[in-house]
């Protein structure tokens, strides 16, 4: 599928006057770093919906007081300005993008097999994220282990292609994020690289990074290890 470049947006901050909400726009508020914002941005790129979905980034460190006030009251990203309401929680997101726009389906309908599986590994993900981020205070090498196994089993099941349904879908789109974030900073700080004795981990690596859609949105390595590294190591 062709994909459509853009420019992105400055991100909004306290300074900046919101755009004109609730009149008929399509709205996804974004972080251009966040892994969860990133989530639903891969889902509206892939499905094409540039032009039907704007984008609006927003400045997490210094938020701008409307976006709680008026958009949405948990005052996080992602959220969707969508029909006259705001929604939000990226998992909830991705699957709202893939039932209410059209493009091309991330969701292996016509397979219950496949569906079982894809609805596992979404119920595992919140695990898989949060045993990595608080590993981070902790035995960092134990948690990457386990985590990282899990994945490079979980992309044995299907050998019809390299992603964890066999072709891509939500599932891919709710895990990479974490996963790309997580193999930058593992190597920069703790010299720990995911996909060593993880060959299904390394091709699937190197498949999602020919996705247009994806590649976009990857943030700039040196910019995660900073914020990581600020954010999880300065505290302890």
């Amino acid at each position: 599928m062709a994909y459509k470049h853009e420019e992105l947006p400055p991100p909004l901050d306290s300074t900046s006057s919101p755009p004109p909400l609730f009149d008929g726009t399509t709205r996804l508020y974004v972080n251009y770093t966040c892994p969860f914002a990133q989530r639903v941005w891969i889902t509206r790129n892939y499905k094409g919906l540039q032009d039907k979905i704007k984008l609006v980034g927003i400045d997490l460190e210094n938020r701008p007081a409307w976006y709680k006030e008026k958009v949405y009251p948990g005052n996080k990203v992602p959220s969707l300005e969508h029909n006259g309401k705001v929604i939000g929680e990226s998992l909830d997101l991705i699957k709202y993008l893939e039932s209410n726009f059209e493009g091309p389906s991330l969701v292996p309908n016509d397979d219950p097999q496949r569906k079982k599986f894809g609805e596992e590994l979404l119920t595992y993900v919140d695990t898989f994220v949060g045993s990595l981020y608080r590993s981070l205070k902790g035995d960092t090498a134990k948690a990457a282990d386990e985590q990282f196994d899990y994945l490079e089993n979980a992309l044995k099941k299907f050998d019809d292609g390299p992603y964890l349904l066999g072709q891509f879908s939500l599932v891919d789109i709710a895990y990479i994020p974490f996963v790309e974030k997580f193999q930058v900073f593992l190597s920069d700080v703790f010299k720990y690289d995911i996909t060593a004795g993880r060959p299904k981990v390394a091709a699937f690596l190197e498949e999602i990074n020919k996705i247009e859609a994806y590649k976009v949105t990857k943030a700039d390595p040196k910019e995660i290890v900073a914020a990581y590294k600020k954010k999880f190591l300065e505290q302890q």
